[in-house]
């Protein structure tokens, strides 16, 4: 159940009485040779409208917009990249909803990066925050306050033994960085390996964990970290129809017993061979995210972690699971990503949900594996486990059980991916739908003989179509070819209605641009 601030069940309904937006496409299957003769008789008229929302923003008084990006282009990052030809200036949250500087409002469907797990701006999020800020920000790790005491114990409480204890840091970078140095403070080893496709974070050490290519760099960096195949049963070499712990499975055919999966027993190989010939025989660790995020929503095949996690404790290692974007209820069946593969870590890192958006990140681990830590280093952090971040920390992880929002993530979740596994069966240039309670991915293909990537311009003006009529979804993958959607954990049906009818209006105006 949610509360009564996150508004009362909506209904789907057309609106036809806003010029700026584009239309709406009519219901028509791709089957049909003669499709596009209907779309064009019928005409693009109407348009999704967005389930009613009974708040209203402020006035926005701040910088024009045009003073925004002179700003940004002179004085901010120039690797910063932004969403969209136009980007948005937001200017205010509220729940699932976003609201730009001129009042317009978007559905929220990524949360701002897969991070804001109970809604913008929860009113008993912001009255704690409000509240400790006129009560004490600040004290550093050298002096006691009982928000960090409060808060450890709470977060241990949904720990299985022995991950009992927690290093309160900053940032999924810092944390991973932290669990780099865990990893090899306790093995006394330094070869790490990460998954191909993974991504652990953009920090001098962690960018050697991240095996995405736009985050590595031409300089050196990375030392004693090495790649293994990603088991994607989708794009990799195997997979099959009953691969994945997800409602929905890959178009690809397979003759695997349901409780015997060929594809795990190759992609094991390969890591096996990852094992035998690029790494010392006794290693520190194996990173790796219970669903991959920034890759698309890779999942992996069942059973693939459980083995995985064996051969490299044999060989000495670690195992690291980084919770940063799957922690927290969002994939609806298990509070934390890696119970969904049976597993228990050594450590895990998390970050992201865990603030709902202030900035705090958290590593967990055995006493065993904290104690090497302190006898390598002296570990301290000036702002890890502040109040404010704690006090946020705790009505957050209220919040997810008095609202039911695990619950709901995984009813509302299994209900969004079937919906748009409807429209991958609709559309040839859907190839994939995947994933997992709220954290799903959507990839576009040119076809699905073939499976290659749609071009990323063509994604792009899907991407655009989306943003224009009131829907704001992420992007990931190699080619950035693939839609990720990650709501915060309390949406609701109606939202989820608008937002796959958003969806399929957007891949029937890109077709329909094709065939022009």
């Amino acid at each position: 159940m949610t509360l009564a601030w996150r508004l009362v069940t909506r209904t789907l309904h057309l609106d036809t009485s806003s010029p700026r937006t584009p239309k709406m496409c009519p219901s028509l299957s791709l089957s049909s040779g003669a499709w596009w003769g209907s779309v064009t008789k019928v005409g693009l008229h109407t348009k999704p409208r967005m389930p009613p929302c009974d708040f209203t923003p402020e006035r926005y008084q701040s910088l024009p917009y045009d003073r925004v990006l002179e700003v940004h282009k002179r004085h901010l990052s120039p690797v910063l990249k932004a969403y969209f030809s136009e980007p948005l200036l937001l200017h205010q949250g509220h729940g699932q909803w976003l609201f730009d500087y001129e009042g317009n409002r978007y559905l929220d469907f990524f949360s701002g990066i897969v991070t804001v797990c109970v809604g913008h701006c929860h009113p008993k999020v912001s009255a704690v925050a409000q509240k400790q800020l006129g009560r004490l920000w600040h004290t550093s790790t050298l002096f006691f306050h009982p928000l960090s005491h409060e808060y450890a114990e709470k977060l241990s409480a949904l720990l299985p033994e022995p991950l009992k204890v927690i290093f309160l840091v900053n940032s999924g970078s810092e944390a991973n960085d932290l669990a780099m140095l865990m990893a090899r403070a306790h093995s006394k080893n330094t070869d790490i390996i990460s998954f191909r496709g993974g991504y652990h974070g953009c920090s001098p050490f962690t960018l050697g964990l991240s095996n995405v290519g736009q985050f590595k760099m031409t300089l050196a960096g990375g030392a004693g970290c090495h790649s293994t195949m990603c088991p994607d049963v989708f794009r990799g070499p195997w997979g099959g129809s009953h691969c994945r712990d997800s409602p929905v499975q890959t178009i690809r055919k397979c003759s695997c017993a349901p409780d015997h999966c060929q594809a795990k027993d190759q992609y094991i190989e390969q890591f096996k061979d990852t094992l035998n010939t690029c790494v010392a025989k006794s290693i520190a660790g194996f990173f790796a995210e219970p669903i991959q995020g920034v890759n698309g929503i890779i999942q992996y095949p069942k059973g693939f972690l459980k083995e995985a996690f064996e051969l490299v404790r044999k060989q000495g290692g670690v195992c690291i699971a980084d919770e940063v974007q799957t922690g927290f209820g969002r994939l609806g069946s298990h509070f934390w990503g890696f119970q969904t593969h049976g597993v228990l870590p050594d450590i895990v890192s998390m970050a992201k949900g865990i603030g709902n958006g202030f900035p705090m990140a958290a590593v967990v681990t055995t006493p065993e594996i904290a104690k090497s830590l302190g006898n390598c280093i002296l570990h301290f952090n000036t702002f890890g486990g502040n109040p404010v971040a704690c006090a946020i920390g705790s009505a957050v992880l209220e919040v997810i059980k008095e609202e039911n929002l695990q619950e709901n993530s995984q009813e509302v979740g299994t209900y969004m991916l079937l919906e748009f596994a409807k429209l991958r069966d609709e559309f040839e240039i859907i190839g994939d739908v995947r994933g997992k309670g709220l954290m799903i991915g959507v990839e576009m293909v040119k076809d699905k003989a073939s499976c290659q990537p749609l071009p990323r311009e063509e994604v792009d003006q899907i991407h655009e179509d989306c943003k224009r009529m009131g829907l704001i979804i992420g992007r990931g993958g190699l080619f950035s070819q693939t839609f990720r959607i990650a709501p915060s954990l309390g949406i609701a049906k109606p939202e989820v209605d608008f937002a796959v009818e958003v969806f399929r209006c957007a891949v029937i105006q890109h077709m329909e641009r094709r065939a022009q």
